[in-house]
């Protein structure tokens, strides 16, 4: 006993290693320090043996599970019946058995999540999500008029899968449908729907993506309420629709969705545009049309009738011999104004005329005078400036002629 207490306290190694006993009885006393805690999840097996039950309890979002043990004493004491699939909360300590070297909870109080407990998470949750802007009405996308392609989220071969596209290719036969099938109901839930969202959100050909299931209770449409799927829809850059039971139900996709759909029909005849509906649209249009442009052209024609028959537009002679006649009185009146400017011309130049020739040198050379000029060309003013032999210009009155100075007369 010494020598294998001095074994387990020492530290193990190649040359001295722990027994499997040892190790064993390591990990048991360090689980069982760990205490009691409460735990939530659900029931995915629950077998009775010997009045005891064994089961296991998967956690609610991430895929994690325990197997738990209650013995027939606690079983004796729980309130309600439990079965798989049931939510519950439970009073768990762990215990390892060192003989199969298992790991189980020993469930000490058991309880069922209740409804208030369940609308109360949904409502903190909800107003969370609220607070980031998830549910704000500018964050929804518009839904394309015509889609090409719908991408389908739904449980095979479902009643919903059915209705979606039934109702779709009656409205628009030509409407191509890309359908993933996903779990709608239970623990699978979450991660596959959040994963169709992700994968239809992916593909360039997906114009908008319906989420569809036929309705249920509160506790089954619970995965659409879910943070994960919530986020998973926020974030899609596709248009989404969430057709998930009926008008009672609000799953939080409801709210971040881009449209809701209170039934999958609904969801069909809201995406898909009817095309007699479509084609009758375009006939009455066209009517429409041709009968305001038919009344567009009858007015006009009237206004252009009302044009012609004024009397400016019915005779367009008048026009020619107003203006001829206009004409006629403007040539005879410029043919008056520029004679009598002609005339008061005349009368000024003759006038002008009068006066040079009065102070002209030419009347008095008229007269008999002479002009007498110097070689240099000037006038001779005085007897002295021609001594004898002076060439002199004579001017007369016609002409001019040479003479030559003979000196001073003689003066009487």
């Amino acid at each position: 006993m010494l020598e294998e207490t001095r074994v387990s306290d020492a530290t193990p190694t190649l040359e001295a290693p722990w027994p499997v006993a040892v190790l064993s009885q390591k990990i048991r006393g360090y689980i069982e320090r760990l205490g009691t805690a409460w735990v939530e999840g659900e029931i995915t097996q629950w077998g009775v043996s010997g009045g005891n039950v064994y089961g296991k309890l998967k956690d609610l979002g991430e895929d994690a599970t325990v197997s738990f043990t209650v013995w027939s004493s606690v079983r004796a004491k729980l309130d309600g019946d439990f079965k798989q699939g049931d939510r519950v909360i439970a009073l768990v300590k762990p215990n390892y058995w060192v003989k199969g070297g298992t790991l189980t909870m020993q469930v000490f109080e058991l309880r069922h999540v209740g409804l208030g407990d369940l609308l109360e998470r949904l409502e903190r949750l909800r107003k969370q999500l609220a607070s980031e802007g998830l549910f704000d009405p500018a964050r929804k996308k518009p839904l394309p008029f015509l889609p090409h392609c719908i991408g389908l989220i739904t449980g095979k071969d479902s009643d919903a899968e059915k209705d979606v596209i039934r109702n779709a290719q009656l409205r628009w036969p030509a409407v191509n449908f890309r359908v993933v099938h996903a779990a709608v109901q239970g623990d699978r839930t979450v991660g596959e729907v959040s994963a169709a969202i992700e994968r239809l959100d992916a593909d360039p050909e997906v114009d908008v993506i319906i989420i569809a299931r036929g309705g249920g209770d509160f506790q089954n449409l619970l995965g659409f309420s879910d943070e994960r799927v919530v986020r998973a829809a926020a974030a899609a850059r596709t248009p989404i629709v969430s057709a998930i039971g009926h008008e009672a139900d609000r799953p939080l996709l409801d709210d971040v969705a881009d449209l809701r759909a209170s039934t999958p029909t609904d969801a069909a005849k809201r995406v898909v545009p009817d095309v007699a509906e479509e084609l009758s649209r375009v006939q009455q249009a066209r009517a429409r049309i041709g009968s305001r442009l038919t009344g567009i052209l009858s007015a006009e024609i009237d206004r252009i009738a009302q044009l012609r028959s004024r009397p400016v537009l019915a005779d367009s002679a008048w026009i020619i011999e107003s203006r001829s006649q206009d004409l006629t009185r403007y040539v005879a009146r410029g043919a008056e104004l520029v004679e009598r400017s002609i005339e008061r011309a005349g009368n000024q130049t003759a006038e002008l005329r009068a006066q040079l020739r009065a102070l002209s040198p030419q009347a008095t050379l008229d007269r008999g005078y002479a002009i007498a000029q110097l070689p240099d060309g000037n006038v001779l003013r005085a007897a002295d400036q021609a001594p004898a032999g002076t060439a002199l210009r004579i001017t007369v009155a016609d002409g001019s002629i040479t003479a030559e100075s003979a000196g001073p007369a003689a003066t009487r």
